[in-house]
């Protein structure tokens, strides 16, 4: 969405939007996931001077995940807040690389923004809850629901050389 800052510029004064987030779907740079609850964009607008205006924000976002150890599937709220200096779009100012990103002449891209922002915001693991047992590495069952009897004993690494003389010398 597209919010016009032209009147923010010359006004003096804190002025603060609303704007829904009106997005289904939150690609993460893999895959669609699924968005099941959202808050709307709060915006911030306050002059700071000399045309130009700092906007700050925040948004939160519940998305449809799955759980990085048993793969069932789990909702992970996304908290986003922000805060960035746009200037007026009238040659006096140079405008750094990230500016040019949201802004469009006088227009700010609130979506641009907030999808930046939420992106940063994801949590690199996501878990059903904190002792999740995962899944069995033998027959892949999710050990949280029950065990499943697989023999999982992985012998040390470290031992191999001396377990391959047990072995050799072994009488039968």
């Amino acid at each position: 969405m597209l919010v016009n800052l032209t009147e923010y510029f010359d006004v003096q004064g804190k002025a603060h939007l609303s704007i829904p987030y009106e997005s289904e779907k939150f690609f993460d740079g893999f895959e669609d996931r699924e968005i099941l609850d959202r808050t709307p964009i709060e915006l911030d607008i306050v002059p700071v001077g000399d045309g130009k205006l700092e906007i700050s924000g925040s948004l939160s976002i519940t998305l449809k995940d799955k759980c990085s150890r048993c793969l069932d599937d789990v909702n992970v709220t996304v908290p986003a807040s922000f805060t960035y200096t746009v200037v007026k779009p009238d040659g006096y100012h140079e405008l750094s690389e990230e500016e040019q990103l949201f802004m469009d002449g006088y227009s700010l891209d609130a979506d641009a923004l907030v999808y930046n922002e939420l992106l940063m915001s994801l949590p690199m693991k996501v878990l059903c809850r904190d002792d999740c047992k995962g899944l069995c590495p033998v027959c892949f069952i999710n050990r949280n629901h029950g065990e499943c009897g697989c023999d999982t004993f992985v012998p040390d690494p470290r031992m191999a050389a001396i377990m391959d003389i047990f072995n050799a010398n072994k009488e039968v």
